[in-house]
């Protein structure tokens, strides 16, 4: 049985924009068979291609959570799909879906072992995916906790309190969602802040969204002065920069920043979260704005919730999902260049094989 793997084959540098040559895809041993004890065989579907995997490629991560990944040797990722081919372990049956958080290996079939605890993997509820198993790391995955955890954590929505709400990468994984569930939970006007008509246009068409900002092609603070008349309360803060900045000077009294991501700068060696303007730093004392760093792996006791919340809305036909797919296995590096450039609308995902 062949099997084929990505592997890291150069880093770009702290400073430097990855590029497709960075990836490897290449032919790799098929995993020992029979299973030892405690051993799943699995088939890989579908994995996660994520922004915040950027700091991987560097010598140091610059965090405690992820681990960089080292030249030559199996790519992992935040998440992705499976079916077990092969099983020693009575709670993972052959034929049934699993779902894998933190270190899913970019590899076609490959071993998980209970007792080496590198990823946790869960039996994948197929009542909640139907017939689309890449849900599972899109907007019932880490995307989606993501979304509603930070808007519920660190937003502050107040049913009542006709707020408006502004999210950056507003076309992205976590800016799509963000947008629909502030809408859900109580915001009043939603805006969102992308790079293309397209994604404008979809945001507005198909998710829901009252009004889209281009920063490529407009400007940015008379934008948002017109979409946002009574002030900002709340920003879903996914891109970081000159951006972030633009909305901070328009928000509110007491009004709230969910520091998500700041993918403008993951290209730069800066520390995370990256320094801020004296300027800002300013408005955000003087108008007592919160901007607190919002990581979703410190509300592990909230995830089940969460799923079943954005589960409801799903099957409630409340929530949209998009989803941009590379088919192929060899296509991850290409997939995870152009998620870097923008090239996705929605979740990211690589299909790398069919579960039959």
């Amino acid at each position: 049985m062949e099997n084929y793997r990505v592997i890291l084959n150069s880093r770009p540098g702290a400073n430097g924009e990855p590029r497709e040559d960075h990836f490897t895809y290449e032919q790799c041993p098929y995993p020992e068979v029979p299973c030892r004890p405690g051993c799943v065989l699995i088939k890989n579907l579908y994995l996660s291609v994520d922004p915040a995997l950027r700091c991987r490629m560097n010598d140091d991560t610059g965090v405690t959570y992820m681990k960089a990944w080292q030249i030559g040797e199996t790519i992992d990722g935040l998440e992705g799909v499976g079916v077990v081919v092969e099983s020693a372990t009575p709670s993972f049956p052959v034929g049934g879906l699993v779902e894998g958080l933190m270190c899913w290996p970019w590899k076609k079939y490959f071993l998980w072992d209970t007792k080496a605890g590198n990823m946790k993997l869960n039996k994948l509820d197929e009542t909640l995916i139907g017939h689309k198993p890449s849900l599972a790391i899109s907007c019932l995955g880490l995307v989606g906790v993501t979304s509603l955890l930070g808007v519920r954590e660190k937003g502050c929505v107040t049913p009542t309190g006709n707020q408006t709400f502004v999210v950056s990468g507003a076309a992205g994984a976590c800016g799509s969602l963000a947008g629909q569930i502030a809408r859900l939970e109580g915001c009043t006007n939603v805006v969102g802040i992308c790079g293309s008509d397209k994604k404008c246009e979809v945001i507005t068409k198909e998710f829901g969204f009252n009004s889209a900002v281009n920063y490529k092609t407009q400007n940015v603070a008379e934008k948002l002065q017109q979409t946002c008349p009574a002030g900002i309360d709340i920003y879903f803060d996914n891109v970081g920069g000159e951006i972030s900045n633009t909305v901070i000077k328009q928000m509110n009294q007491n009004s709230h920043v969910i520091l998500c991501g700041q993918i403008s700068v993951y290209n730069t060696d800066v520390a995370y979260p990256p320094p801020i303007p004296e300027e800002i730093q300013h408005i955000l004392k003087t108008k007592n704005i919160t901007r607190d760093r919002f990581l979703v792996v410190n509300y592990p006791d909230k995830f089940e919730a969460a799923v079943k919340q954005l589960a409801e809305w799903l099957m409630a036909d409340k929530i949209k999902v998009s989803e941009t797919i590379a088919e192929g296995l060899e296509k991850a590096g290409k997939a995870f260049v152009s998620m870097m450039n923008g090239g996705n609308i929605g979740k990211q995902i690589v299909h790398v094989a069919d579960q039959d």
